[in-house]
């Protein structure tokens, strides 16, 4: 049955008047509902962005975005908001994200100078200079007395021309004058990543490798997607010497694409390397030096070209050959450090040192533990060994135990016994019949013996090794001067054998 409108009751017919009465009501409640919503979500809105502000105060950047989120996310459209989520990620370094929200400001209320004015100082740190450039010109026109937007307008052109002389210095070789030029604009180009590329190109050929990775670092946080920039970093890192960070880095460019052509066969070739390297350390820890010899052979064979590389190697070498006993090799490898490498290198000069003290060359080892003290002044070892070559210079002169039993410096207990056990045999006074040889023989055999006590009491060796004869009570006065300081008085042979001598 047809409905009806009463007043209080559906009696079953409507009429065309009624029917109107109700789709007005209706609009009327809708309209009140939205008006109500848009009411609340404004509220919601100013309470968001008051709280943004007031994080924005503290520096409490992040908290600040979360509450510009939410009331952007309510309102798209309100520039107010967009303006001070730019601001935001202005403070915290995301010129990139600021952008967007410059943008949507301008597009929203193109009179807003503010707006405009930061926009042309991101574009121009960024190098956009011709965007800056209209920026500024439209705030300029709008506020044709600011002094602050006219000093940017000439900062723009004279940038501008800086960096074409740069590039015209680059294409010409002077790379002094362009990195110059190139370091003057990215005062106000900092974000330009261009400029940093440029010079550090420029300071890659004035052999400044360190400051041009530098550059090349900026450039991947400006770029963070640039696989060349990272394998460009990988290659300064390997020719530095630096393996290991010569490796992460390639890792990093791998990261963005794993395939990449030339990183991942660079890639093979670092990890091998930085492999037989980390080999070679664990070697000298655990002090095998002969092993340490032999891995650091295979890494100069593996790596002929790359000399910071190869000098890394010597001086590992330079330590295993002298505590192997290979003291010639050890000076020969300390000596290439030194001269091509770090002159004030502490070990390697230390290690040179002590090598030269093997050969009694007691001027180069001072020299060598002087210029470590002077360069390393906290150094015990260097003081250390000053004082004990210099002792060891005082003592020349004085009995030689190590050129008496006929050794080397750091022979072994076993040595010493084999050694005292020949020379006991052939000094043995009673193998010389001439009155005047057995004196001296019994003079030289008292020396085998002293020798023989020193070498083999390690603490007498210790001291005797620090410059101190502990079996001469006149050292400390310096008045006492041996006769053979070490040398055979009659030769190689000595005299005849009348007997055979047995010892124990």
């Amino acid at each position: 049955m047809p409905l009806h409108w009463t007043e209080d009751r559906y009696t079953g017919v409507v009429t065309s008047w009624d029917f109107v009465r109700l789709q007005v009501d209706l609009i009327w409640i809708f309209m009140v509902f939205i008006f109500r919503a848009v009411d609340c979500s404004q509220i919601e809105v100013s309470k968001h962005m008051e709280m943004g502000r007031q994080f924005l105060s503290k520096g409490q950047f992040v908290d600040a975005l979360s509450h510009y989120h939410a009331a952007i996310d309510l309102d798209p459209k309100n520039y107010q908001t967009l303006y001070s989520r730019a601001t935001v990620y202005l403070a915290i370094g995301k010129s990139k994200a600021a952008l967007p929200d410059l943008d949507s400001v301008i597009r929203l209320k193109p009179d807003f100078i503010a707006a405009r004015i930061e926009r042309g100082n991101v574009l121009l740190k960024q190098g956009d200079i011709q965007q800056a450039k209209a920026d500024f010109e439209a705030a300029a026109k709008a506020d044709p007395s600011n002094t602050e937007i006219s000093k940017k307008l000439v900062s723009i052109e004279k940038v501008r021309q800086i960096i074409d002389e740069a590039d015209a210095y680059f294409g010409a070789g002077d790379h002094i004058s362009a990195e110059s030029h190139y370091s003057s604009a990215i005062e106000v180009c900092q974000w330009h990543a261009n400029l940093y590329r440029n010079r550090a190109k420029c300071r890659e050929k004035l052999g400044d490798v360190q400051k041009a990775i530098v550059d090349y670092r900026t450039v991947t946080k400006l770029l963070p997607d640039s696989t060349e920039t990272f394998y460009k970093i990988s290659q300064l890192y390997y020719l530095t010497g630096d393996v290991e960070e010569s490796l992460n880095q390639v890792r990093e460019c791998l990261k963005l694409n794993p395939d990449d052509e030339l990183c991942f066969p660079f890639y093979k070739k670092t990890k091998k390397l930085a492999k037989m390297r980390e080999s070679l350390n664990q070697l000298v820890r655990e002090e095998r030096w002969m092993d340490c010899l032999d891995k650091a052979m295979q890494i100069l064979k593996a790596e002929k070209k790359v000399e910071n590389i190869q000098l890394d190697v010597y001086k590992q070498t330079c330590k295993c050959n002298l505590k192997a006993g290979h003291f010639a090799e050890s000076i020969a490898a300390c000596s290439e450090v030194l001269k091509y490498g770090d002159p004030n290198d502490l070990d390697v000069l230390c290690d040179r040192a002590e090598a030269f003290l093997m050969y009694e060359k007691y001027d180069e080892a001072i020299e060598d533990y002087q210029k470590a003290v002077n360069g390393h002044e906290e150094s015990g070892r260097a003081r250390k060994g000053l004082l004990r070559a210099q002792k060891l210079k005082k003592q020349m002169g004085r009995r030689d135990y190590y050129k008496i039993l006929g050794i080397r410096k750091n022979a072994n207990e076993r040595d010493i016994h084999k050694a005292y056990r020949k020379k006991a045999k052939e000094w043995h006074p009673d193998n010389f019949s001439d009155e005047n040889q057995k004196k001296i023989a019994e003079k030289y055999f008292v020396d085998i013996a002293a020798a023989k006590e020193v070498l083999t009491d390690p603490e007498k060796r210790a001291q005797y090794d620090n410059g101190e004869d502990p079996l001469d009570p006149e050292q400390q006065q310096g008045g006492f001067q041996h006769p053979f300081q070490g040398e055979f008085p009659f030769g190689e042979n000595g005299g005849p054998f009348s007997f055979q001598f047995h010892f124990g």
